[in-house]
């Protein structure tokens, strides 16, 4: 039976990075959609869904199990917490929340009321992080000592005003970079920040490097909207080899080319971005090069495991460690100038 589905807000979030993958599985059904201002052409475009501009049309109706939250950041607390507080699984876009203490406080109430929240980080499903992923576990490159992570842009004169942390892009990407990392290696014992906006001085965070100091290695993520020539997206260094993948993943891409996820080749890799190892084989002393193929993203896969969590009570794909680490992580980042180096040692 397919879970009922509603969303919060209807912007690009829900209409690209949402609907196109949950449209195709017939394990849910999105239902009702909640926007300040209801048009008629959302009306025209998915007529199979009840459009309204009063939330509680969405919240009192019994049939909707799952509320995906996708409204502007400083309102995803807000919102889920009610969603929550009316018996709805809830699914919530980046950031989850601006601080730990509401991270805290949502996932004790879902507790309470024996429901999942969780929030949405579709990035795990990034082509390139799988690939990374895959080059990690190969066990060809032997002790790894560092890792190096990228999500950059050129938006030379684009600036957000300042205020809130939770309108730039630590926030706004650092969820996601740091949050894969985070899965795979856990809490660092301590971490070095570097977080400021270097096209307006008053303007929100455009750039961030954030070190994450484990006793084994290093792994930094870096974030800047002025990268005119882009770095690797991953690369990781070993004791006996390394791994560079350049190139995104391209399902965005292709999503804002208006193609759907069931089109032919959709999100596919160009070869030539194909990872790269190059590692010495044991019992040899010479180095070998190889092409690492891209696995496939699907952000729909979220979806799938979200599915199985509902229905089956399989454990959720971000685990809460994983929320509060990544939410304590980004607001500790904000409690002191920056540059600086932070204890995170219990």
């Amino acid at each position: 039976m397919a879970i009922q589905v509603a969303y919060l807000g209807f912007g690009k979030s829900t209409t690209r990075y949402h609907l196109p993958y949950v449209r195709l599985r017939d394990t849910f059904q999105v239902s009702r959609v909640y926007t300040r201002q209801v048009r008629e052409e959302m009306k025209t475009a998915y007529p199979d869904i009840l459009f309204s501009d009063q939330i509680m049309d969405v919240l009192n109706d019994p049939e909707i199990s799952l509320v995906v939250v996708c409204t502007p950041s400083a309102t995803h607390y807000e919102y889920a917490k009610l969603a929550l507080s009316h018996g709805k699984h809830v699914l919530v876009e980046k950031p989850f929340c601006e601080s730990l203490e509401q991270a805290r406080e949502l996932i004790e109430l879902a507790k309470e009321k024996n429901l999942i929240v969780m929030p949405y980080q579709n990035r795990r499903f990034d082509s390139d992080y799988l690939a990374f992923k895959e080059a990690l576990y190969s066990d060809k490159l032997g002790d790894i000592v560092e890792i190096e992570s990228h999500y950059d842009y050129f938006r030379p004169d684009a600036s957000v005003p300042g205020g809130n942390p939770v309108n730039g892009m630590f926030y706004g990407l650092g969820v996601h970079t740091l949050d894969r990392l985070i899965a795979l290696f856990g809490r660092p014992e301590q971490i070095g920040y570097d977080i400021k906006s270097v096209r307006a001085a008053q303007g929100a965070d455009d750039y961030s490097e954030t070190i994450l100091y484990y006793p084994d290695k290093k792994v930094i993520v870096k974030t800047s909207l002025v990268v005119c020539l882009p770095y690797p997206q991953f690369t990781i260094h070993g004791t006996k080899g390394s791994f560079v993948k350049w190139g995104d993943d391209q399902q965005e891409a292709w999503l804002k080319a208006g193609k759907t996820p069931d089109a032919e080749g959709f999100g596919l890799d160009d070869p030539a971005s194909y990872g790269k190892l190059k590692y010495v084989p044991s019992g040899s002393s010479e180095a070998v090069e190889e092409l690492l193929p891209t696995p496939t993203g699907d952000y729909g896969r979220l979806y799938d495991s979200l599915y199985e969590s509902i229905v089956h009570g399989t454990p959720k794909l971000v685990p809460d460690e994983d929320i509060l680490l990544t939410i304590e992580i980004l607001e500790s980042g904000f409690k002191q100038p920056s540059p600086s180096i932070v204890d995170f040692r219990r």
